[in-house]
């Protein structure tokens, strides 16, 4: 089975291309000349990565899957959520967007945060959705070189490493996109 992630993210494609069995091919947006923007005009990670999906599929006529990810910060009010890629603003780096949030949270205890992932497949004109999760803290500052995005501040629960400190394998064993995209192996292999 060949299938279309809808990212343009080398991190993200290189996270689920390690789950997935040798019965998937994955490919890329560049891989099938995809080289706009997709949208992202919802307010909710299950619309954004619907609208991504879509998009691909309506334009291209292949099988695929998207996915929107948030960081959610009991202090900040589940900010950035949706907007946790531009958090910092447009044009941004993952480093904006972390030392906005490192800056934001100066002072404060609370650092309950939780990743989430929804995974829009859709497949033969169906759609499916599959979420993951993961509960964790923001650090007082960065740690660790690995991942990308808001690794380097989010160490997860149970954990004494970020995910930045983490190997790939480790962070896919707990991960959220980990845990959404095992779900979504799932699905496809009992089809």
């Amino acid at each position: 089975m060949e299938l279309i992630f809808a990212t343009n993210n080398l991190h993200k494609l290189k996270e689920v291309q390690s789950l997935l069995d040798n019965k998937i091919k994955l490919r890329s947006l560049k891989e099938i000349g995809c080289a706009e923007e997709i949208p992202e005009d919802y307010e909710t990670l299950k619309e954004n990565a619907a609208q991504k999906a879509h998009y691909i599929f309506d334009k291209y006529n292949i099988n695929c899957f998207a996915d929107d990810t948030g960081l959610e910060i009991d202090a900040l009010n589940g900010e950035p959520g949706v907007y946790s890629a531009r958090y910092a603003g447009e044009p941004c780096s993952f480093e904006d967007n972390m030392n906005k949030v490192l800056e934001k949270l100066q002072g404060i205890e609370n650092r309950k945060a939780c990743f989430k992932t929804v995974i829009a497949l859709i497949l033969e004109g169906k759609e499916y959705y599959f979420e993951g999760q993961v509960n964790g803290e923001i650090l007082t500052e960065k740690t660790g070189i690995d991942g990308f995005g808001y690794d380097p501040i989010f160490k997860p629960e149970g954990y004494d490493l970020s995910f930045a400190q983490m190997s790939l394998d480790e962070k896919n064993k707990i991960s959220h996109r980990a845990r959404a995209t095992k779900k979504l192996v799932e699905f496809l292999k009992n089809r």
